[in-house]
Parts: C-alpha cells; structure tokens; sequence
C-alpha cells in the first residue's frame, strides 16, 4: 500500500507541474484539477504528504527507465548580460505603461508592456511581479505562480511577490500553499492588511476541507470511473497501437486526465458541475493596490 500511494504522490506532483506549467488551454487545466482532486481522495494522499516524495520525479523515473539521455533543462531564471542604461530607462518607461493600462482595467495590454520591459530588463523582479498580478486579473493564475517563482527567485525579500503567489495559488484553490505564501508576506510586511485578511480567509478554507470534491467521491457513479481509470479501461495511457509501453506515456497521462473529466461530464454533468463550480469560487482579492 505505501508503494501505491508513492507512485500516486507521483503522478499527482507531475499533474501538478503541468497544471502550474501555463501551457495548457483552460479546458485542459480544469480537466486536471478535477483528475487530480479525484485521485487524492482515492488513495488518500495530496502534495502535503512529503515522506511519500520519492528521489526523481515522474519525467526523471521515466527518462531513466526507457534508457533515454536526459534531456538538458532550461534555466528558466538564466538572464542575459546586464542590461544597457537605455534598455533600463525604456524598460521603466514600458512599466510605468503597463501600470497605467491596469489602472483602466486593460489587462491584457498591461501583460504586453510588462512583458516587453522584462525583455529588456529581465533582472527586474517588479517587472514579473506587475505581470503576475495582470495575469490574475486575466484569470491565468498559472502564469501568476510562475511569474511569482520568478520574481522571489530575483529578489527573495520581495514582500508583495510572495502575497501575489498566495492570491494566485487561493484562486487555484491552493489554500494550504497560499498560507503559507501568506505567512511570509507578513513576516516581510507586518502592517499589510491585506495579506492579513488574505491569510485569514485562506486558513478558514482550509478549515472547511475536505472539499465538496471528497464527498462527492462517495457517489457510487464516481466510485466507478475511478475504478476504470486506474484498471485501464478508458484505454491505455500512451500506449502504442501493439499494446506496448509508447513514447507518450507522459502525455498520455495528461490525456487520462482528460478522459476521466469528459466520462464524468457523461455520466452526471451535475457531478462535475459541482467540481468546477468550486474551482471557480470566488477567492480573496489582491484589493486596490498600487503597481509599484
């Protein structure tokens, strides 16, 4: 039994880094949301549950299992040379657009001008920040978490990235994880009320868990599509046409992901209503600050 819910703690941190990843349509993240609320409740483990975190990831086991070379990562912090004084005045003056833009709630072309100054002036962490709190507004909290990661990887005192991670993170219905994003804001900026209200509706959240997810678990229905899903009988996950273990087999959880929802949205659409109402429940808001 601790085995199995090694190998389910891993799939749910690798369906847990593709949700967080931003690459995925909207459709597609909802989708894993669901899968992944569901196979925490089967077997009883979320990402909290630290000692059952094995020594490689599920892409790691996987590249090291089919004998592959592993593919070299993109530094995804990696900047360029410092930037010229005029690519630092331009990139002030581009940010000081976008700030104007979200101050009229025009939040996408706010994301254009904070994206041209981090191109010029990628060692900016206001830069990442600003665009973090532009893609909330959008709904791509996704984007946020990453721009966050980014900003407190450039400046890790930078209070206001760390209360915009926890925003992101309660939208994504994350209130573990945005407590404690939350907590250390605080500890940063200990007169902020906003993040003390943040922190207090997020810790309330995590008071009414388990979620309406779990309960509905109990239904005989999804009982049942859960069953199929791990026995395999919505179909193989990245297998080949021989039945055979395929190169997919990453995507093809991603997929499995996606065919769990879609059978669920087929036997009781009242069901997955449910789930995506309480994904998409209101959740604390980042109030009337000013971009920096």
């Amino acid at each position: 039994m601790a085995d199995t819910k090694r190998i389910a703690f891993s799939i749910i941190q690798f369906l847990h880094d593709q949700l967080n990843s931003g690459d995925l349509s909207s459709d597609a993240q909802e989708s894993l949301e669901v899968a992944i609320q569901c196979l925490e409740t089967a077997f009883g483990v979320s990402l909290e549950d630290q000692s059952l975190a094995v020594m490689q990831t599920l892409p790691e086991l996987f590249v090291s299992a089919t004998n592959k070379p592993e593919t070299p990562q993109v530094q995804i912090n990696a900047v360029p040379d410092t930037p010229t004084e005029e690519d630092i005045a331009e990139a002030e003056r581009l940010k000081t657009d976008g700030n104007d833009q979200m101050k009229a709630e025009n939040f996408g072309p706010a994301v254009e001008f904070y994206s041209k100054a981090i191109e010029l002036n990628p060692r900016n962490a206001v830069y990442f920040c600003n665009r973090a709190a532009a893609y909330s507004k959008l709904g791509n909290y996704a984007g946020a978490v990453q721009d966050c990661e980014q900003a407190i990887t450039i400046d890790p005192n930078y209070s206001k990235a760390y209360g915009r991670m926890g925003l992101a993170l309660a939208s994504l219905n994350k209130h573990s994880e945005a407590v404690s994003y939350y907590k250390k804001a605080l500890e940063l900026d200990p007169e902020n009320d906003t993040y003390k209200s943040n922190l207090k509706i997020a810790e309330q959240k995590m008071r009414e868990m388990p979620s309406p997810a779990s309960s509905l678990m109990n239904n005989p229905q999804v009982q049942q599509l859960m069953s199929g899903m791990m026995s395999g009988a919505y179909g193989p996950m990245g297998a080949t046409a021989g039945g055979g273990p395929g190169p997919n087999d990453l995507s093809g959880l991603i997929q499995a992901g996606q065919q769990f929802a879609q059978q669920m949205q087929q036997q009781n659409p009242e069901l997955i209503e449910q789930l995506r109402s309480q994904i998409r429940s209101r959740t604390p808001s980042a109030s009337n600050e000013e971009q920096p």
